[in-house]
């Protein structure tokens, strides 16, 4: 249950703190004093959509917490803790905040549990399923015959099964696509299947080796250019040694270097400083000696060969061919036909896919089939058990001659499908609010006070079983009255033996139930307009429900209706039995 809510800054609420009990609070005020603005708040809790428009004015942030007992609800305490985020003594807060960017309309969301930053989303996963508002305008759903089906579902522990249903109509849908596909792509994936095994066996042919571009390339190299590095070994080799050089005035290097040495060495006598440069002068020489071998060597082993170098640029042709095409150079051009090779696989795997699908395909409608008759033998039972039912608690809302039926009608499937989406048939509820009416579709006959009290029955019916939810209704006491109202208001006093609920009414029969009151007033405060929420106890109450008995003018009169109210209000009742088999966690109604 949510023990404290806080709100501040959010639409007008400036700030408001809400104390609030167990079993039945009732929220009351003036038309458009505010009420509303606290169903936004616990909404905001429950992860809903935010509108960064429902700052207050002059404000940069809104902010919600609440203060949430988890005792008796092991399995959201269980949920916290696989989280990290367990409460202390049971207790736990949560908070959201809403931020308005400077000159613009956008905006940020931030939530908190245990004062722990937490995702937006985290608070629909946790408190989605404990904390369910339901409004005029989710009664209103009940025009639409798309949400019977649900409902049918959920009292009749059904949802499992029609999960299978969808999950199993979607498995089929998705192998038909994928084999429709494979088998109008079937000439389109043989060309593709050719083109792919050219490319691989064109790489494959080449022969492509690491490095070999670059080696191709000095190779080819030297062989266009034999004869200039010959002429330049063997120019270099007679500048060392000597030889046939041009121009006979040229001396040999080494010649040079040598006669060089002899002259230091005949002064070393006089300068023993001289030594050293005689030692490198003769390590020199010798050093040169060798170079002009080697060079000797190289020229003399220089290939002019034009039949290997019409073979290197035949090759390397080749390979630019492949580079051109495939990649930058061979890890390029070899990782390209992995992937060709890859693709080509998987190409060549497609008939016997198209074949392995049509057998799964034969697989998943029989399933489907086997689930859908499932869903429907479970559907047939629930349909009956639930109109006697609702129709049992439209009685104890003063509608004493009410016949519900949930009619089922056959559903659409496509070719192929065993069923639709939803199971094999529909479910609608149809509705005779008088004796001897024949029952006809609830979106053609109810009026507002006739939907409101087949929503609360139904809320009944579904939310009989388990314990701990919070339960908000937006006004769903519209529309009703008199005697009415007060069966109205002792159906929420039924709920509330067993959840806590917040019930914003303008009835003060059902306002007298509550076991919290709070009044929710809009005043001006300066130049500004700000909404309060406070408890109401003892004459505050009283005066409460004599304004709303009475409108305006509050008399004597109807101050004493009030008191004669509250003690009504204040008899003891039996706490309403429930199903003896637990109701795992029922889902809250479509949105």
């Amino acid at each position: 249950m949510i023990e404290r809510l806080r709100i501040r800054d959010l639409a007008i609420v400036e700030e408001a703190d809400l104390t609030l009990g167990p079993g039945l609070n009732a929220l009351t005020g003036e038309t458009g004093a505010g009420k509303s603005i606290v169903l936004g708040a616990l909404a905001l809790l429950a992860g809903a959509r935010a509108d960064a428009q429902a700052v207050r004015g002059g404000a940069d942030e809104a902010h919600v917490e609440a203060v949430f007992r988890t005792g008796g609800l092991p399995a959201l305490e269980a949920a916290l803790r696989e989280r990290g985020l367990a409460p202390e003594a049971g207790e736990l807060i949560v908070s959201r905040s809403l931020s308005r960017a400077p000159n613009s309309g956008a905006g940020r969301s931030r939530a908190t549990i245990a004062g722990r930053l937490v995702p937006v989303s985290m608070l629909a996963e946790l408190f989605g399923d404990q904390l369910e508002i339901s409004s005029q305008h989710e009664s209103q759903r009940l025009r639409r015959p798309e949400s019977h089906g649900w409902l049918l579902d959920a009292f009749g522990d059904l949802l499992e099964r029609r999960r299978a249903v969808e999950q199993g109509h979607a498995a089929l849908r998705a192998a038909r696509a994928e084999r429709a596909a494979l088998e109008s792509a079937a000439a389109e994936r043989t060309s593709r299947r050719d083109f792919l095994a050219f490319q691989v066996d064109e790489i494959d042919a080449a022969g492509l080796s690491a490095g070999e571009l670059s080696e191709l390339g000095a190779e080819h190299a030297r062989l266009a250019h034999a004869e200039e590095l010959r002429r330049a070994a063997a120019a270099a080799a007679a500048a060392l040694s000597g030889g046939e050089t041009p121009g006979d005035e040229m001396r040999a290097a080494l010649d040079l270097v040598a006669a060089a040495a002899n002259q230091l060495d005949e002064a070393v006598g006089y300068d023993a400083r001289l030594g050293p440069f005689v030692e490198r002068l003769r390590a020199a020489h010798a050093e040169l000696g060798d170079a002009a071998r080697d060079i000797e060597r190289y020229a003399d082993a220089v290939d002019v060969d034009p039949a290997r170098r019409a073979e290197v640029e035949e090759r390397l042709a080749t390979l630019e061919k492949l580079r051109r095409k495939y990649g930058p150079d061979e890890a390029g051009i070899l990782a390209r036909r992995e992937q060709l090779a890859s693709e080509l696989a998987a190409l060549e795997g497609g008939d016997e896919r198209a074949a392995a699908l049509g057998r799964e395909e034969a697989h998943l409608r029989a399933a489907l089939a086997r689930d859908a008759a499932a869903l429907s033998a479970g559907r047939a039972d629930a349909a009956e058990n639930l109109a006697r039912e609702v129709e049992r608690r439209l009685h104890g809302l003063a509608m004493p001659d009410a016949r519900l039926v949930v009619a089922l009608t056959p559903a659409p499937a496509e070719d192929g499908f065993p069923c639709g989406p939803g199971g094999a048939e529909r479910a609608e509820l149809l509705l005779s609010a008088n004796r001897g009416e024949t029952p006809r579709p609830l979106r053609r006959i109810a009026s507002g006070g006739e939907l409101s009290r087949v929503f609360l029955a139904l809320q009944g019916v579904l939310r009989r079983a388990g314990e701990g939810m919070v339960l908000v209704f937006d006004e769903v006491d519209a529309g009703v009255g008199g005697r009415t109202a007060d069966r109205v208001g002792q159906a929420l006093v039924e709920l509330a033996a067993a959840h806590q609920v917040l019930c914003i009414t303008h009835l003060p029969q059902v306002a007298a139930l509550a076991a919290t009151h709070l009044r929710v007033v809009k005043e001006a405060c300066g130049e500004r307009t700000v909404t309060r929420v406070e408890v109401l106890a003892g004459d505050e109450r009283v005066e409460e429900l004599a304004r709303m008995a009475g409108g305006a003018r509050v008399t004597e009169a109807t101050r004493e209706h009030a008191r004669e109210l509250l003690q009504v209000g204040a008899r003891p009742r039996a706490r309403p039995a429930r199903r003896s088999k637990p109701d795992p966690g029922a889902p809250p109604p479509p949105r």
